[in-house]
């Protein structure tokens, strides 16, 4: 029996044009390589899982390659590449900073440093969370990373740019990596598959690539994980159920109940996801996104920031044009109050209910007119009339008149 390697690590990038999601760092590396310009420190940030590591090694094996094609490629054949792979390599040396952040640990590193290679051209210093280094370890590290010997390359990778102290950064070129688009996610994850001889429908792929949040290593282990749940196929209702995430059918129905001011079967469909096990700000948060791209839908050019899967698209679009933007604006300020205080709130149930019960009678509760082409609130306050008071008299009265007794109280 072979042993299983996990998707992150068995279809890691082996070279610049495999990297995912990452065309203006890449282009700008080989481009680098190509006219012999390459810097001697690179600082790599960025979200988790986008490749920074990986472009750390790409770069470290390209610049050694015996052979490397015109267009600043690694061929993937030579010693120096093969030892890469394989790791054994003696020019490229990794440091995990979050647990070697001393100045012990700096200084064998700059120790190191002075040693040329025994074979290829470059020796490549690859420092993980590079953040997690001590002030006196920062230190200990500037003069030798201002000026490092001509065969010595630092590749410095951090989640937390903004940790890292300035004399750091300007002895750096920065590259700055972005999250992958759920696009290049799922082009991926279909890869993949295709692969592997895995049945995956697009929307349960959708699925996993919103999960992941940018993270294409994360998306990978969901992957790994829904293959071995679902015996290698993929459907939209099992990813669903096992990522427990819920159904985006539920929030469509939700709001027809609410447009109709339906409260009972606005509580049952809440208490039948609750039996689900789905908790209360699982459904406010959901409820929230749900809201917020039926407002995208409102406008066919903002409709390209709609990021649902294909099936629901067209679905969204109809659903958006029968409700009003103002009662979309309105839902999210008292679906964001509500998330807010979920926490602090005891019965958290009783809290969920009454952000539905207030959605539910939104309509009554604020009426939208037109005002000379302007959306404008009228409430009932603006239609009440002030009381009205009686007007009194004044007429002269005779001293005479006056009581002896109100006399004498005035004259004091």
């Amino acid at each position: 029996m072979d042993k299983f390697i996990v998707s992150a690590r068995k279809y890691r990038p082996q070279n610049f044009s495999t990297v995912v999601g990452q065309a203006h760092i890449t282009t700008t590396l080989k481009n680098a390589i190509t006219n012999n310009q390459l810097a001697h420190a690179f600082l790599f940030c960025g979200p988790r899982g986008v490749g920074k590591t990986t472009c750390a090694r790409i770069l470290a094996k390209t610049i050694n390659c015996e052979n490397q094609t015109p267009d600043g490629e690694a061929c993937n054949t030579c010693n120096s590449c093969v030892s890469f792979d394989a790791g054994i390599s003696l020019n490229i040396h990794e440091l995990d900073a979050a647990s070697n952040n001393s100045v012990d640990d700096i200084r064998t590193l700059v120790e190191q440093v002075r040693f040329a290679p025994q074979a290829g051209k470059y020796k490549v210093y690859i420092v993980d969370e590079v953040h997690m280094l001590s002030s006196n370890a920062f230190n200990a590290f500037l003069k030798t990373l201002e000026e490092p010997p001509p065969f010595a390359i630092f590749i410095l990778a951090t989640t937390e740019k903004h940790k890292i102290i300035p004399t750091i950064l300007s002895r750096c070129q920065i590259f700055d990596f972005k999250r992958i688009t759920n696009h290049d996610t799922i082009d991926h994850l279909q890869e993949i598959c295709d692969k592997e001889k895995i049945k995956a429908e697009k929307a349960a792929l959708h699925v996993i690539a919103q999960k992941s949040e940018g993270c294409l290593r994360d998306a990978l282990s969901i992957l790994d994980k829904i293959v071995s749940f679902t015996n290698g196929e993929l459907t939209y209702s099992n990813t669903l159920e096992h990522l427990n995430i819920l159904d985006e059918d539920y929030y469509f129905k939700l709001m027809e109940y609410m447009q109709q001011q339906q409260l009972s079967n606005a509580m049952l469909l809440y208490d039948e996801i609750n039996r689900k096990g789905f908790e209360g700000d699982t459904l406010l948060e959901g409820y929230s996104e749900f809201i917020r791209n039926l407002l995208v839908s409102k406008d066919a050019k903002a409709a390209i920031l709609l990021e649902v899967a294909d099936d629901f698209k067209q679905k969204y679009l109809q659903a958006a044009q029968q409700i009003s933007s103002g009662w979309l604006i309105a839902a999210l300020n008292l679906l964001n109050e509500a998330e807010i205080n979920y926490k602090q709130a005891r019965n958290k149930r009783l809290h969920v209910e009454l952000a539905i019960i207030k959605l539910c009678y939104l309509l009554q509760a604020v009426e939208l007119v037109n005002n000379e082409g302007t959306v404008a609130k009228k409430k009932v306050v603006e239609t009440a009339k002030p009381v009205a008071f009686r007007s009194i008299r004044l007429t002269r009265v005779k001293e005479q008149e006056i009581p002896v007794a109100l006399q004498t109280a005035i004259k004091k």
